[in-house]
């Protein structure tokens, strides 16, 4: 992702070896740019931001409570909450996602 490569010259880590190519860089998974002098060329992207969602098919839940769970205790343990349908767990797992 191109956001991810927006790094400031300044905090850049160095990725690859000197000298190295902006075609072998990005086969390394690293991000290239050449425009500052004397920072690194080839540089580790930005972590990928990520958030935590609860899903929605009540088929893939994990389940993170126990049966008869108040649905305040199932958030303080950080878990998500809801209460239908019948046979699956009501308080499950966030699942993380990419933004």
């Amino acid at each position: 992702a191109k956001c991810q490569c927006k790094v400031v010259p300044r905090e850049r880590t160095n990725c690859g070896y000197p000298g190295i190519s902006a075609a072998e860089c990005k086969k390394i998974g690293c991000c290239f740019n050449a425009s500052v002098p004397s920072v690194p060329w080839c540089y580790n992207p930005k972590p990928k931001k990520v958030k935590k969602v609860c899903p929605n098919d009540p088929y893939s839940r994990i389940n993170c409570g126990f049966p008869g769970i108040k649905p305040r205790e199932c958030t303080r343990k950080g878990c998500c909450f809801r209460a239908h349908p019948a046979g699956v767990p009501w308080c499950f797992y966030h699942r993380v996602v990419e933004e």
